[in-house]
Order: C-alpha cells, then structure tokens, then sequence
C-alpha cells in the first residue's frame, strides 16, 4: 500500500479552503503516489521538466498537468501535448512562440507569467516586475493564450522577513494587474510551497505549490 501522510494533507486542506487552490507537486515521484492523491480528491498536478510529464502515462485523463519550470523553447512542441497550463511564461520570445505553436494545433493554452521578485537568488528565472504591464498587454493581444495570473517563487532563504517581503511584493503586483486589466482576467496568484505557503497565504495567494508535504514519507 501507498504511503501518503494524508493527516499533513487533511490540516493544510484546513488551511486552505475558501483560500486557496493546491497544485500538488510531483516532480519525477512515482505514479502510484500520484494515484493514491488522486484518489484523495485532488485533480491539479506539476511537473517541471518534460521527462517527468512524459512518464505519467497511465494515468487518469482528467488530471490537470501544470509545468512549472523553465520552458526552454526548443522544446515547446515537445512539452505542449503533455501540459494544461504553464505556470512560468517568463519572455516575449517564449510567449510568441506559444502563441504560433498552439495555434497550429488548435488549442488555447492557460498561462501564468513567472515574476523574478527575489532578486537574491540570480539563478532562477522570471519577469522584473517593471515589465509586467507591458507583458500583459502583448498576452491578450494572443489569442491561442489566456492570461490567468502570476508566479512568483519566494527566496531560497530561512529569512521569514525576506520571503514575506518577496511575497507582499507578488501581491501588489497582482492587484495593480488586476487594476490595469480587471479581477475577471486576472485572478490567480500562485506563490508559497510547502516551506512558506503559510506566508504566501498571509499575502494573498491563492493558489500554492507543495510537494515535500504530500510526497515525502516523514509526517512531521
């Protein structure tokens, strides 16, 4: 039998109702840990490198697969049959060629724009924020792609401040998108894992990304 600490799961879904949406975050972990949270109800799942989208055959059809990682752009027609939204569109060049590759298949294609607000970790990818005005703007300007939101990762750091700091920056970017453009456009404020979803929560995301909590085999 599967283990799944499904007590960590029953308090963060306490945490989270009338909150926030839980994409779970499986990252390569195998399908039958995959099943058995499908099997507790959930239905959103993420990957973030295309080898791991390309093992989960098998599994139920109306799982809702999110990519989550750096989309490199020489392999956009390999991971779009594999996705249902992308969680961290993060250029002009990628979004153009989304839009021209979900076109020519037919398909409209849910995205999130990925925002670089922890500026302390170089490595990761993202948008400034000062370009997400007019980064929108081209979006709906696509029609094989619908704006749904924003990412933001907080900080690779132990520093409750500086991840509460990143997030409440995430936050006021979302309400003044949501002010340039409508609640009814933009409405998914995806930030918070499974170390600081509850200072995400705090801020006002409303969607979070755990993994560690759901797939790891402690229940601490």
């Amino acid at each position: 039998m599967v283990h799944i600490p499904l007590a960590q799961y029953e308090k963060l879904k306490q945490e989270t109702t009338g909150k926030a949406e839980i994409i779970a975050v499986s990252k390569l972990r195998p399908n039958e840990q995959v099943l058995a949270w499908y099997d507790q109800g959930i239905r959103d799942f993420a990957e973030n490198r295309l080898s791991g989208l390309q093992s989960r055959s098998g599994l139920p059809d109306d799982i809702r697969w999110h990519f989550i990682g750096h989309l490199q752009r020489n392999k956009v027609r390999q991971t779009l049959p594999y996705i249902d939204v992308l969680s961290s569109l993060d250029s002009v060049p990628l979004a153009l060629l989304l839009q021209k590759e979900c076109a020519r298949s037919g398909r409209v294609l849910p995205v999130l724009a990925e925002f670089h607000l922890a500026r302390s970790d170089t490595a990761k990818s993202g948008l400034p924020a000062e370009e997400a005005l007019p980064f929108f703007e081209l979006l709906f300007t696509l029609p094989a792609l619908s704006p749904q939101g924003i990412m933001v990762m907080g900080p690779h750091t132990d520093d409750t401040d500086a991840v509460r700091q990143v997030f409440a920056e995430g936050a006021a970017l979302y309400r003044n998108l949501q002010a340039h453009f409508g609640k009814e456009r933009i409405r998914v404020l995806s930030m918070g894992m499974s170390d600081d979803y509850r200072i995400a929560l705090a801020c006002g995301a409303n969607q979070i990304r755990i993994g560690s909590l759901l797939f790891d085999d402690s229940e601490s």
